[in-house]
């Protein structure tokens, strides 16, 4: 996991600190996100990995046993009720490791988050 002192500059230095079973999921995210928002920018931002269309729309990070996806989607009441097992208290997205990535729900979030920073 990564140190509360290390910086990333880039998606790949993020990648290479955290557990190697996390990697395929941050790699399969941004495959998802940079095939459903043409244009989306990679950057880092809380020292996480996000994307940006002017400003960042999506963010996502790696845990022991899950992978995150922020901020929550507020505008899609049917995305909403479709991410449900997946959402905290907080409305943010959480994805076991040991289980399938809901690639269509991911597809979508990116899509909606988009949409909501872009105001489509």
């Amino acid at each position: 996991m990564p140190t509360p002192r290390e910086k990333f500059a880039t998606h790949e230095q993020y990648a290479r600190s955290v557990p190697p079973g996390a990697r395929p999921v941050l790699a399969r995210l941004q495959a998802l996100v940079e095939a459903q928002v043409p244009g989306a920018e990679r950057c880092i931002s809380y020292n996480i990995p996000a994307y940006r269309l002017g400003k960042v729309f999506l963010y996502f990070a790696a845990f022991k046993r899950h992978v995150s996806v922020y901020p929550p989607v507020r505008r899609d009441a049917k995305l909403l009720k479709a991410l449900a097992p997946y959402r905290n208290e907080k409305g943010n997205l959480r994805f076991a490791l040991d289980e399938p990535l809901p690639e269509a729900l991911i597809a979508r979030v990116a899509k909606a988050l988009a949409a909501e920073v872009t105001g489509g």
